[in-house]
């Protein structure tokens, strides 16, 4: 079942609207004025004030009288409309920030035309137009630097709701949650036996907080729910930008495409099956043995495992418009997620876990998708070492995170700063494992001979040059000598 709003949808919720006695402080009724600085400000004002109520949209609508709600219809036709030469919605979308999701519906009730604005709630910061933020007190636009009660009270509201609590879809039966997710996947995945009814389903999910029952008796789908357990992302209006992109380019380059594949199933449902599409896109290498061929995969699957479900878990929510991207290249593995990370990228390896999304990250450790003691990253480096990788690159870059896996290379064809960056997370690698990285651990790390230990021995000293480790004991002789990296001194 889809959320995408039919011609009927909206015609119901209009006139359930109208049966509210009076505009509220997330509903707004108008007539024929359509003056756009006007809409601009009341979109400002709706998205804050529905933050601030728990309302999971707020709404105007175009054609009715304030007072009495008799439907009068309308000459303010949005589609039509612009401002300049460019189109009403792209110049609001323009100076709004953050950038929210709206929508105009045109519609026709009782033989009169009627517009309706549907409008997602503020999530991170008070949306602003045009550099000022604004809210409604009762059935009034007000700015919100006006009312500095109500804007401690906003604040508290986005301190204190993260993106898994808040509400994908709501006013749902029994039947209709159950339409939207995979439950089935829920119960498999924490290896339960199903309910044998319908309330015991609703139940386990609700107590896992994937769903919530109203006062009334309706349910409604938590972004957890939806994200984890969707049939399809797109069935959510405000999560089907949320989709993963896996795209296969034929060389190292973004200018030729061969495959892009769009998961529409949430996380947790879709995730072997995302494993899956990355493993039949990858390059393979095949290897003779002493009795037959063997297929190897160009990069290890567990690493892939944990790169990908880092970027789930730590992917930021609020931002608009984009998610998870996974990009596989000729001579690389690339994956972006939204959002810069909360610890420093040289630190990923021995920092604690830190996420946006606890909730999301804890439910996928208890399913065994991410790592459950630690960000996942040790076993990322430590299966490129074993696979004689280039060491990987984890990068924050204009509010991305971007982690890179890289094909086999020979010592030789290395850089330094390939070379200086596997030295560092082979050294931060033995000290979480309460150890010290030498030459013997170096050596054997990149596959070096014995005799050739003296290579060894020029790209410590070029980690060190670059400030990354540092000896451990400077009292001992050249052969016996430890390092740790620099932070750890």
């Amino acid at each position: 079942m889809s959320i995408n709003r039919t011609n009927e949808y909206i015609i119901s919720l209009i006139q359930e609207l109208l049966k509210q006695p009076n505009e509220t402080e997330w509903l707004e009724f108008k007539h024929n004025n359509c003056d756009k600085e006007m809409i601009g400000e009341y979109i400002s004002a709706l998205s804050n004030s529905a933050t601030l109520h728990g309302k999971i949209n707020a709404y105007m609508i175009w054609g009715v009288d304030d007072k009495t709600h008799e439907i009068l219809g309308t000459t303010f036709r949005p589609s039509a409309t612009t401002k300049g030469n460019e189109a009403l919605e792209n110049w609001l979308l323009r100076l709004l920030k953050p950038k929210i999701d709206f929508r105009f519906y045109e519609v026709e009730i009782e033989d009169k035309y009627l517009v309706l604005l549907e409008i997602t709630p503020a999530v991170v910061n008070p949306v602003m137009f045009s550099g000022v933020e604004y809210i409604r007190l009762n059935s009034h636009k007000k700015k919100l630097k006006e009312l500095p009660e109500k804007e401690r009270e906003l604040w508290k509201v986005f301190d204190r709701v993260p993106f898994e609590k808040q509400i994908a879809v709501d006013n749902l039966n029994d039947s209709e949650v159950l339409g939207y997710l995979e439950y089935t996947a829920y119960f498999d995945l924490l290896k339960l036996p199903l309910p044998e009814n319908r309330d015991g389903i609703l139940g386990s999910l609700a107590n896992d907080e994937m769903i919530e029952k109203a006062q009334n008796g309706t349910w409604s789908i938590t972004n957890l729910g939806a994200i984890l357990f969707a049939k399809d992302l797109n069935d959510f209006i405000h999560l089907k930008r949320k989709n993963i992109r896996t795209v296969l380019y034929r060389d190292n380059s973004k200018l030729e495409t061969i495959k892009e594949i769009e998961g529409k199933k949430g996380y947790a449902v879709g995730f072997e099956r995302l494993i899956e599409n990355i493993n039949n896109m990858l390059p393979s290498n095949e290897v003779i043995g002493q009795a037959f061929r063997e297929t190897i995969l160009m990069y290890p699957e567990l690493a892939i495992r944990e790169l990908v479900a880092n970027a789930i878990i730590h992917q930021d929510f609020f931002q608009r418009g984009n998610s998870v991207m996974i990009e596989i290249f000729a001579n690389r593995f690339e994956v972006t997620n939204p959002g810069e990370p909360l610890v420093d990228t040289d630190r990923f390896l021995d920092s604690p876990p830190k996420s946006r999304n606890e909730i999301l990250a804890s439910f996928m450790r208890r399913i065994n998708i991410c790592e459950e003691r630690g960000s996942g990253v040790d076993k990322i480096v430590a299966q490129t070492e074993l696979y004689q990788l280039p060491a990987p690159i984890f990068r924050a870059t204009n509010g991305y995170t971007i982690g890179i896996l890289f094909a086999h290379k020979e010592l030789k064809e290395m850089n330094r700063m390939d070379r200086v960056r596997a030295c560092y997370l082979h050294c931060c690698l033995k000290y979480i494992e309460n150890d010290f990285m030498n030459n013997t651990s170096l050596r054997e790390r990149f596959g070096i001979e014995v005799k050739n230990r003296s290579m060894v021995s020029k790209i410590i000293n070029e980690t060190i040059k670059d400030e990354k480790i540092v000896l451990y004991d400077e009292s001992v002789g050249t052969k016996a000598r430890e390092y740790v990296p620099k932070w750890a001194k």
